[in-house]
This record gives C-alpha cells, structure tokens and sequence, in this order.
C-alpha cells in the first residue's frame, strides 16, 4: 500500500521556521523524485520544490529560493523528504503536500503519488 505522510505543520510568527517531513513507502521511492506543493485558500496548488531520486539535483520556486531547502533520507524501505523553510512570510501560509514522481519536473500532473498535506500558517 502506497503511503505519504506529511507532518511538522504548524502556526508560526513571520520570520520563524518549521520543518516538514514527508514518510514514503510502499513503492521503490528511492528511485522517484519526491517534490513539494502548496495549496493557499482560493488558489491553485504551486510547485515548491523538488529533489531527484540522488539527491544531488534540486529545484525551487522563485518565492521560496533562499529561504527553503529540500532534502531526503533513502532507506531501505520508507523514503523520508524534508522541506526545511526559514524565514516564514505571511504568504507561506498554505496546506503542504509532499508528491512523487517517477519522472521528476515542477508540474502536478507529472507526480504519481500524493500525501494528504500539511497546514502551515504564518502569522504577522
């Protein structure tokens, strides 16, 4: 059974920091892209970042450059992906999903596999 678990949601000053974790299992997500999304009341879901299945390779949203950084765990048999955001504005406040890819890009619909998300809310 294929699983994304989000978790590390919260609320948040503007200006702090949180760090989200996403537990992959059930498929071989070693080999996947794992990337992550956010969904703001009234707008559509946004690329955030992505790390290839190395981890060598990453990308990022203009809006968050600098001030997010995508990394992964490969074990054996649950891929972790975290998305560590410093630095937090008002207009971070979204619901967080993690996604994986067998082919990796900035796209929704080239991800396979989604979580249930994660709500991060900055306040001022």
């Amino acid at each position: 059974q294929v699983q994304l678990v989000e978790s590390g949601g919260g609320l948040v000053q503007a200006g702090g920091s949180l760090r989200l974790s996403c537990a992959a299992s059930g498929r071989t997500f070693s080999t996947y892209t794992m990337g992550w999304f956010r969904q703001a009341p009234g707008k559509e879901r946004e690329f955030v970042a992505a790390i290839m299945w190395s981890g060598g390779i990453t990308s990022y949203a203009d809006s968050v450059k600098g001030r997010f950084t995508i990394s992964r765990d490969n074990a054996k048999n649950t891929v972790t992906a975290y998305l560590q955001m410093n630095s937090l504005k008002p207009e971070d406040t979204a619901v967080y999903y993690c996604a994986a890819s067998r082919l990796g890009g900035e796209r929704l619909y080239e991800y396979n596999y989604w979580g249930q998300g994660t709500q991060v809310t900055v306040s001022s």
